[in-house]
Order: structure tokens, then sequence, then C-alpha cells
């Protein structure tokens, strides 16, 4: 059979490694897929000296590559939303299929994308947009199928999941440990996306349509940062045997879908709890297998580019297979069969709550507290005060059961009011994540 050829744009830390990999390993690669893979073009603004790009076209012109004849897959992986997805549609249009590693164009524009996919015969492959080198797209759409997914959560940015790791562990502060990282390359200069759950967000949205068969809604996920947490709460967090882990959940009720990425109370006990450092880890909550959980490297080169190379064998499988038996829908279910579920908004999502008060030290302010919660129909599982600090005021930490968002906005703005409250209160949600 004759090669398969390729397009990769975008030959940064992704696309250089995705590069070097089917190089690599084309010979196994060739043995798994019984063809060879050409790469044909690159996409890329300067000279890459250190790859091997010998017999391989090279242009800035994106557009030009993925309308060549001579090419049948194209790797995107120049990040972004306006670019890519001209790029992403006009390869669509002239029957290339399409890898990609690009979370945010998928999230925001893969209804559109994929249904020009549809249209045109091509397939937009997407396991590297989300988790890195964990293969959850492939696992959510193909190992689960047999399933009815009831809810996941996941730890879905490393640069989150590093800062909070430090935070607990050596009691550092939340700007000290942003600074760090930048300097170790886990996050951007402007961090805006991984601080405040953005990225997250986007995964989610992948993730949640996948699990439920809806379209993706991106702008309806509820998305709240790390930026304010505090030392001080992590560590009340773990006094009382929780970990707090900037979570990602996704849970299919009866009356809609909560979609949600915030900081999250964990039990210490849960293994997702205990993914540390830049690593990633999602937990699929399904009615037949149970709780399954998958953990893994979720950014980095060598992860997101095996990735990527894995979508590229699929695809040079469909491309191969005449009947197409090979095919997957995109979100997992057939395109007229995604459901119209409502997305709950976030004062319709059921949780648990950590709160944190700075009270005056005066009889009866822990009485009025509780009778505004109980009033309220909140009820406390467990209460930790600590001693008087700064100015005489005393820490209180409360844990609650689950309760409707809407009556915790309520009772937070009642306990506010009190005379004897010296702050805002710190409202963290807490998951026990139990089936």
């Amino acid at each position: 059979m004759k090669p398969v050829r390729l397009a990769i744009l975008g030959l940064g830390t992704v696309g250089g490694g995705a590069l070097k990999l089917l190089q690599e390993n084309a010979a196994e690669i060739a043995r798994r897929t019984g063809r060879d893979i050409q790469i044909t073009h690159v996409g890329t603004r300067r000279p890459r000296p250190d790859l091997n790009l010998d017999g391989i076209a090279q242009s800035d012109d994106l557009l030009s590559i993925v309308r060549q004849d001579n090419v049948d897959i194209v790797i995107e992986v120049i990040g972004g939303t306006s670019q890519a997805h001209d790029v992403v549609l006009e390869a669509i249009r002239h029957g290339k299929h399409v890898v990609t590693a690009n979370k945010a164009l998928l999230a925001e524009h893969g209804n559109e994308l994929f249904r020009e996919a549809e249209q045109h015969n091509v397939q937009i492959a997407f396991e590297a947009a989300v988790a890195g080198g964990i293969p959850i797209i492939k696992v959510m759409r193909e190992g689960l199928a047999a399933n009815k997914i009831e809810w996941l959560a996941g730890i879905i940015n490393g640069t989150g999941n590093f800062i909070l790791t430090e935070m607990r562990d050596k009691g550092r502060a939340f700007a000290d440990v942003l600074k760090e990282a930048q300097e170790l390359g886990y996050a951007e200069a402007d961090p805006t996306f991984d601080v405040e759950g953005i990225d997250a967000a986007h995964k989610l949205t992948l993730l949640a349509s996948i699990a439920f068969g809806i379209p993706l809604q991106f702008e309806k996920v509820y998305t709240e940062g790390i930026s304010k947490l505090t030392a001080q709460d992590v560590n009340y967090a773990e006094e009382l045997g929780y970990r707090i882990k900037h979570l990602g959940v996704a849970r299919r009720l009866a009356h809609g879908i909560e979609l949600r990425v915030h900081p999250t109370l964990i039990p210490e006990s849960r293994l997702i709890a205990n993914v540390n450092g830049v690593k990633n880890a999602v937990l699929v909550q399904s009615n037949a297998v149970g709780p399954t959980l998958y953990y893994g490297a979720g950014a980095g080169s060598g992860p997101t580019a095996s990735a990527v190379v894995a979508d590229v064998l699929d695809l040079v499988r469909f491309i191969s297979t005449q009947n197409n038996a090979s095919y997957v829908p995109h979100l997992a279910f057939q395109p007229d069969a995604l459901a119209d579920t409502p997305i709950l908004a976030a004062d319709q999502m059921t949780t648990a709550y950590y709160l944190r008060l700075d009270a005056e030290d005066h009889p009866g302010v822990l009485a009025e507290v509780t009778g505004i919660l109980s009033r309220a129909g909140i009820n406390i599982d467990a209460i930790l005060q600590k001693p008087a600090q700064d100015q005489g005021r005393v820490p209180v930490i409360l844990l609650t059961q689950p309760v409707l968002e809407a009556k915790m906005n309520d009772a937070i703005t009642q306990i506010e009011q009190l005379a004897a409250i010296c702050a805002p209160v710190v409202r963290i949600r807490l998951e026990t994540l139990d089936s």
C-alpha cells in the first residue's frame, strides 16, 4: 500500500515531539498499521535545525499546506482559536482528516467542526486535547461504551495541581508557588487560563459531551480559579482529613447536568486526592463497571506527542479500512442522538461545603451561625474552632452536608450580616467522590 501522507502544523513542544516520535518509531508504527507514514509538509514560522526535516516541504502558509493533494492527515498543534479554526475548517473542506491537541478550539467551535467533518466524511481525532498522555477520550468513547456514565471528576490542569501540592506540602503562598511554576515552564507568563480554571473548563466540556451525549457547551461551565486560596485554608482542610484540588466535575442528575470547575475538598483517603505535582487524573463513575481512575502525565512533549501519534495511527487504520468499520462518532454518540439535556445554573447545583468564618471572640456567635444554617435546612458535619488570632479574631471552620447552592448563598449572606463576623465568609466546595 502507498504511504499515508501527513502535514504537521506547528513545530513547538508538541509538534516537534510528534515529528520526532513518528520518525523514531516509524518501523514499529508501520508494523501496527500496515502502512508507512510519510511527513510531506510542516507549517512553521522559524527554522528548526534541531529537527530532521530532510525531504519535507516547509512553509508558514498553513492554508496552502492543507489544500495540497499530497496530504491525507493534518496535525494541528498551533494553538489558539482563530487561525486554528480557519485552518482546520479548510482542511476538512479539502477532505483531510485532522488530529488536534487544541482543547480551546474544540470546546468553543467543536459543534461546527464536527458537523463539517461528518458532511465531508472525514475524522477529527483529539485524544491529546485532554489530559495529555492519559487516553481518557478513547476510554470514554470506546472502553466504557457499554456503560451509562453517571459522573466524572478530574484533576485536568497540571499547573494548578503543582501549585496546590506545593502549598500543602511546604506551606507556601499561592503567589510564591506561581512564580516558581512560571520559572519551571509549568505556567505561562499570563497564567490566567491555568489558575482561573479556563483550561480545565475547556477539557471538562469535551469530557462531559462524550460522557453524556450532549453538544459542547463551554459557555455554560461554572468556572472558579485557585488564585484566592490561602495556605491557611489548605492547612485547615488537612486537619479535617481533606485535601484541596482544582477539580472539574460533570454530573448527570434527573433534572439536568452539572458542569463545574472549582477548588474542592476531597477526603485524603481517595486515590485522586493523592495525585500530586503536575500529574493529571480522571475518576469516572459508570453504572456497570463502577468507579475507574485514570492517572498519568497531563502535558509535556512526550506524553502529548504520544497521544497525537496514537490518533494518527487510528486515522491510518480508518483510511485503510474501506468499509469504515472502525468509525466511532466524535462525541461517542450518533450526531442526531445528542440530547438537549439542560445544563444547570450554579445556584441549582448541589454539593457539600467548607466554610471559614473570622469571628469576634464573643459568646453566642457560633450559635447565631448554626441557627442561620439550621433554618436554611443546612446540616453541619464538623466544626473546627481555632485559637484567637489577629485582633482577637477567631477562625471557625464548618463542614456541611450537601445542599443546593442557592440555599447556601442565602445563608452566607445572612451570616456576613452578623455584627460579629469580621470578613467575608470563605467558601470551598466539598466532594466525597463516592459512588
